[in-house]
């Protein structure tokens, strides 16, 4: 892992009511919440403010790769 950053206590106390409800913990109900962000976001506004091309095709904004409103948490 590259970066670490520290949570709020608000958003901790969030991260667990949302790990609790998918019965896992709060690392993997992270990186899920993290993946499924982009249900929520505009990916065009991400990739023209991106300042990192070396991974667009794998990246979880890539229009092949980002996911619509609609679909669930895994």
């Amino acid at each position: 892992m590259a970066y670490t950053p520290e949570l709020s206590l608000k958003s901790s106390q969030t991260l667990r009511r949302i790990a609790w409800a998918l019965d896992k913990p709060m690392t993997k109900t992270l990186e899920i919440v993290i993946q499924n962000i982009t249900m929520f976001i505009d990916r065009k506004k991400i990739c023209s403010k991106c300042r990192d091309n070396s991974i667009c095709q794998e990246c979880i904004f890539n229009e092949q790769n980002h996911k619509v409103c609609g679909q669930v948490f895994q």
